[in-house]
């Protein structure tokens, strides 16, 4: 029975992948060869809105053919035409839908920073690419060590990105840890949190500074799955008990909005000090939402 239940998800989400791809990118060709900026802007919309309803798809699949609880206590004041950048913990794949579903047509369609490598996925690769997702090089320190120019290139491809996120609505999303957390993670990076990886704070700084003032809010989101860590595999095969999420609003301190992280030694020990306070925060927050009572406390929905 599990075998055809995930051919049957898979041939579903293919199919409606198709339908909203191809125009899609029939619409961002268009948008290439428009002669007028107006008429080129006048292209967004569309393009959003074929995401946002291949993303609304996905999540009428979630509410048919599972029985997960998402259970969301947010005290953020949420806008569909605002400027935010989305902060989270990251465990697996499933937290990217999970996201999709708390925020899809409650804020702007998330955008994240990609690896260059996944330009080449078929069909989604030249989706992220015809809306904007920006694709980075991520050099590791070895890589950056050899070739000190590398370390540049990144940081201008940040810059580039948030320059067309100005002019429109916007949600960049942020994995603050830069990687998924496991057991041998934590214990390889020394983590002092118990239940988070180390945050890389040079991706928020870079966007801060970019963005300047054309961002309203930070959305802080802590994503815990009382059940463990689950796989893509485990919620379309109905395993994944309960989610919860919390997203709290978070000021952007004006200190720390438009500094030289690369080159500012001391404003980068803030930056990071005060990364390292909301991580710490979060650390906490998530081990009260794993707690077996944190469910009765919460705010309980199903979106």
């Amino acid at each position: 029975m599990l075998p055809f239940r995930l051919a049957l998800l898979f041939l579903l989400i293919a199919t409606s992948t198709v339908l909203h791809v191809v125009p899609l990118l029939l619409i961002a060709l268009l948008k290439v060869v428009l002669p007028l900026p107006r008429l080129r802007t006048a292209c967004n919309p569309l393009l959003t809105g074929l995401a946002a309803s291949w993303i609304g798809f996905n999540n009428r699949l979630w509410d048919t053919f599972t029985r997960t609880r998402l259970r969301l206590h947010c005290d953020a004041d949420l806008h569909a035409d605002g400027h935010y950048l989305v902060l989270a913990n990251h465990q697996s794949w499933v937290d990217i839908l999970v996201l999709q579903k708390v925020f899809n047509r409650r804020i702007p369609l998330l955008r994240f920073f990609l690896k260059r490598q996944l330009f080449w996925v078929p069909l989604l690769g030249l989706a992220w690419w015809a809306l904007d997702f920006p694709f980075m090089g991520r050099y590791t320190p070895r890589q950056v060590a050899k070739n000190p120019a590398l370390a540049g290139r990144d940081i201008e491809a940040t810059r580039r990105a948030c320059e067309k996120f100005r002019a429109i609505p916007v949600a960049i999303m942020n994995f603050v840890e830069g990687t998924r957390f496991t057991a041998g993670k934590h214990a390889k990076q020394g983590s002092p949190y118990r239940h988070l990886l180390k945050p890389k704070s040079g991706g928020v700084a870079f966007v801060l500074d970019a963005m300047g003032d054309g961002l309203h809010a930070i959305l802080d989101v802590t994503i815990a799955y009382p059940g463990g860590r689950p796989s893509l595999i485990d919620l379309l095969a109905d395993r994944v008990p309960e989610v919860r999420v919390r997203v709290r609003p978070r000021r952007i301190p004006a200190d720390l909005a438009g500094g030289d992280y690369q080159n500012d030694r001391e404003f980068r020990v803030r930056f990071q000090q005060w990364m390292n306070g909301l991580w710490r925060e979060k650390d906490d927050e998530l081990a009260a939402m794993l707690a077996p009572d944190a469910a009765a406390a919460s705010d309980a929905g199903r979106n």
